[in-house]
C-alpha cells in the first residue's frame, strides 16, 4: 500500500469541494431563492429549515451507525459511499432550485421545498457526508498529517466559496433599468446544473485519489449498543466542546452568509463588493493554508484558533459600531475578521479526529462514523439556526419579501447592517471561551493520546 501523501490530500479536498458546491449554495441562496423567486416568507423558511434538524436527529446517526457497523471493502469501509451517492446527491441539489415552481399554489410550492430540501438534506448529503467525514481518521494515523487533511478539505471549502460565493451573484443578478437596484435574473437554473457537474467531478476524483490505509475492525452494533454510545458521548468534554463551538460558529458564518446577501443588496446596493465578499474568504484561507501545519506543531490547533477567533469577534464589533457607508471599506475590515475565523476553519476537521481519538482513549471502542454523525447533526443544527433565525430576523425587522422588486426602508437596511456586523462579534466571542476554557485537548494532551493509542493497536 502506498505511503500517505499529496494525492490523498488532493483527493480529500475534492471531497469537500463536491459537498460545498452544494451545501454553499443552499447556505448562501436558498433562502433567497425561496423568499425572492418563490415568493414565500421568511419564516416559512426558517421553520422548514428547523423541521428539517429533527429528521436529520435520525437520519445523520443512523447513517454513522451504518458506516460503523458496515464490512469493509477492497476500497474500504468508507470510499465507497462516495461512488455510490455521488450523482443521487447531485440530482437532489439541483431539484431544488427550480424556478418553474413559482408557477404551482402556495400550498404546492410549500409541499415542493419540504420534499426536495429534505430529500437533498437530509437523506442524500447525510449518505455522503458522514463516510466522507469520517474517513480521515482512516487515510492517516499521524495527527501532524491529519492535520493536512482538514488544511486540504477546506482549501477545498474555499474554492467552492470562489465559485459560488464570488462567481454566482455575477451570474443570478442584474440591475434594475434604472441601474440603482439589484434584481434577480432568469440564470439560477443553468447555473445550478453547471454546479452540479462540477460536483460529481469532484466525488469521483475524491473516490480515486484516496486510500484507506488505517484497519480499525468495527465492534458489532449488538455488542456495543447505541444506549452505551450516546451515554459515553455525553461524558466526552472535548467532543461536547467542539459541538458547542461548531454550532455557535456556524450561526455565524451562515446567518452572516445569508445577511450579507440582503447587507449588499439592500444596503449598499452594490453587486460587485457582494461578489468580493466571497473572494475575499477564499483569499484568507489560502493565505493561511501553508502556515497552518506549522503553527499546529509550534502553538496546537485548541491555543493558536481560540486566539484568533478572539480577534475576529474584536473586528465585528468595530464593524458594528463604525457603521460603514462604504461597501469597500466594509470589505476591507471583513479581510481581518477572515484571517481570524480562517484559522479556526482551517483546523476544524483535524480537532474531529483528535476527538475520535479522545473517545477511543476513554471506552477502548473505535465509532469514527457515529461520532463524526453527531458531530455532522450539531452543524446541521447550526446552519439549521442559522437559516431560521435569518428568516425569523428577516421578519421581525421588516423586511418585506415579494417576487416584486420592492426598495426596502431605511430602517430596514440599519437593522441589515446590525444583524450582520453584531451577531458575529457575540458569537466568534462565545466560540473563543468554549476552544480556551473548556475545550480539553492540548498540543500534550493529543500527543499523548496518541501514543496510549499505538499501545492499545499493538497489544
Amino acid at each position: 500500500m502506498r505511503k500517505f501523501g499529496l494525492r490523498d490530500k488532493l483527493g480529500y479536498m475534492f471531497g469537500d469541494l463536491g459537498n460545498d458546491f452544494f451545501f454553499i449554495l443552499a447556505s448562501s441562496f436558498l433562502m433567497v431563492f425561496y423568499t425572492k423567486v418563490l415568493g414565500i416568507a421568511g419564516e416559512v423558511v426558517g421553520t422548514l429549515f428547523l423541521v428539517a434538524r429533527f429528521v436529520d436527529a435520525v437520519t445523520d446517526v443512523t447513517m454513522g451507525r451504518i458506516v460503523d457497523n458496515a464490512k469493509p471493502t477492497k476500497a474500504g469501509r468508507f470510499r465507497p459511499w462516495i461512488r455510490r451517492m455521488g450523482l443521487p446527491v447531485v440530482l437532489a441539489g439541483i431539484l431544488m432550485f427550480i424556478p418553474a415552481a413559482k408557477e404551482l399554489p402556495y400550498w404546492a410550492k410549500l409541499v415542493y421545498i419540504y420534499v426536495t430540501y429534505l430529500l437533498w438534506g437530509s437523506i442524500c448529503y447525510t449518505a455522503i457526508n458522514i463516510p466522507y467525514g469520517s474517513m480521515a481518521s482512516v487515510l492517516t494515523e499521524d495527527p501532524i498529517e491529519r492535520t493536512g487533511l482538514s488544511t486540504f478539505r477546506s482549501i477545498g471549502a474555499a474554492i467552492a466559496g470562489v465559485l459560488v460565493g464570488a462567481g454566482v451573484p455575477l451570474f443570478i443578478y442584474t440591475y434594475d433599468a434604472a441601474g440603482n437596484q439589484i434584481i434577480l435574473g432568469d440564470r439560477f437554473l443553468p447555473v445550478v446544473i453547471l454546479l452540479g457537474a462540477f460536483a460529481l467531478i469532484s466525488y469521483y476524483l475524491c473516490y480515486t485519489l484516496t486510500t484507506e490505509r488505517v484497519d480499525y475492525t468495527p465492534v458489532p452494533l449488538e455488542k456495543k449498543g447505541l444506549r452505551r454510545t450516546i451515554k459515553s458521548m455525553t461524558q466526552n468534554r472535548a467532543l461536547l466542546a467542539i459541538i458547542a463551538a461548531s454550532v455557535v460558529l456556524l450561526l455565524s458564518s451562515l446567518l452572516s452568509g445569508t445577511m450579507n446577501l440582503y447587507l449588499f443588496m439592500d444596503y449598499f446596493k452594490n453587486k460587485e463588493a457582494m461578489s468580493l465578499v466571497g473572494l475575499l474568504q477564499t483569499a484568507c484561507t489560502l493565505l493561511l493554508a501553508p502556515f497552518s501545519a506549522t503553527i499546529t506543531k509550534k502553538i496546537g490547533k485548541k491555543e493558536a484558533s481560540g486566539i484568533a477567533v478572539l480577534f475576529a469577534s474584536f473586528v465585528f464589533f468595530l464593524l458594528f459600531f463604525l457603521r460603514i457607508q462604504n461597501p469597500w471599506v466594509f470589505c476591507l475590515f471583513l479581510i481581518f475578521g477572515n484571517l481570524g475565523s480562517g484559522l479556526f476553519n482551517l483546523m476544524i476537521w483535524a480537532f474531529i479526529t483528535d476527538v475520535i481519538d479522545y473517545q477511543e482513549v476513554k471506552t477502548g471502542v473505535r465509532e469514527d462514523g457515529t461520532i463524526y454523525a453527531v458531530y455532522s447533526f450539531s452543524r446541521k443544527i447550526g446552519q439549521a439556526l442559522a437559516g431560521g433565525l435569518g428568516g425569523y430576523a428577516l421578519s421581525l425587522i421588516g423586511y418585506v419579501s415579494s417576487t416584486e422588486n420592492i426598495v426596502q426602508t431605511d430602517a430596514v437596511t440599519q437593522k441589515i447592517y446590525s444583524v450582520s456586523t453584531l451577531v458575529p462579534a457575540i458569537c466568534y466571542l462565545i466560540v473563543a471561551l468554549i476552544l480556551i476554557f473548556w475545550y480539553p485537548l492540548s498540543r500534550p494532551r493529543i500527543e499523548e493520546n496518541r501514543h496510549k493509542l499505538q499501545r492499545m493497536h499493538n497489544d
